[in-house]
């Protein structure tokens, strides 16, 4: 990467010299970002299965671990391919995601109402994902990066799909369960 995107302004509204200066600057940072948060991710998901109580919602993030694996080698092509030094750069929201995941965790005892806020959690964690990868397949695009977009089309598919198994799961059992609960709770 050429730069890195600047937090300072001059007075003037001016980017300082550490900014990004163009398309394909963008593209690196993002791709470092997203290494990061895939990456974190694979340290998270086996402490939400730990705190996970249905089967079904234990077994969504087993797969999710070992697509987010993949999602890691995948990005680690990429880097391969375009040359980009395949580094990592803290990404401020996916760790603004988890750190509200680790405080709901905390707050909720273990049980199908934990259960519907990790999926809750997960499903922010599965948007941002869903955002970045689009984000940067369009870049990819622009920048005639075509085998970089096939491989992030990959990952923007799966993180896609698994979005829509998580609203599956709580429609299907987990919200109308945790109602229930509440309910109970509160009579």
């Amino acid at each position: 990467m050429r730069t890195q995107i600047s937090k300072n302004e001059n007075s003037k509204g001016a980017v300082q010299a550490n900014a990004t200066h163009g398309l394909r600057d963008l593209f690196e940072v993002g791709l470092k970002d997203i290494y990061w948060a895939e990456k974190v991710l694979t340290k998270t998901l086996p402490k939400m299965m730990k705190n996970a109580s249905s089967p079904e919602l234990v077994n969504s993030l087993k797969n999710q671990l070992s697509e987010t694996k993949e999602h890691v080698s995948r990005l680690e092509k990429i880097f391969e391919v375009t040359g980009v030094e395949a580094t990592a750069i803290k990404c401020e929201a996916m760790g603004g995601i988890l750190k509200e995941t680790n405080s709901l965790i905390r707050q909720t005892d273990i049980g199908v109402v934990r259960d519907a806020g990790i999926i809750a959690a997960d499903q922010k964690v599965k948007h941002y994902e869903i955002a970045t990868y689009g984000t940067l397949h369009a870049f990819a695009k622009t920048l005639g990066e075509d085998k970089v977009a096939s491989l992030l089309a990959m990952s923007l598919d799966e993180e896609k799909r698994t979005d829509a198994a998580l609203t599956g799961i709580a429609l299907n059992a987990i919200n109308s369960q945790a109602h229930r609960a509440d309910a109970i709770t509160n009579t």
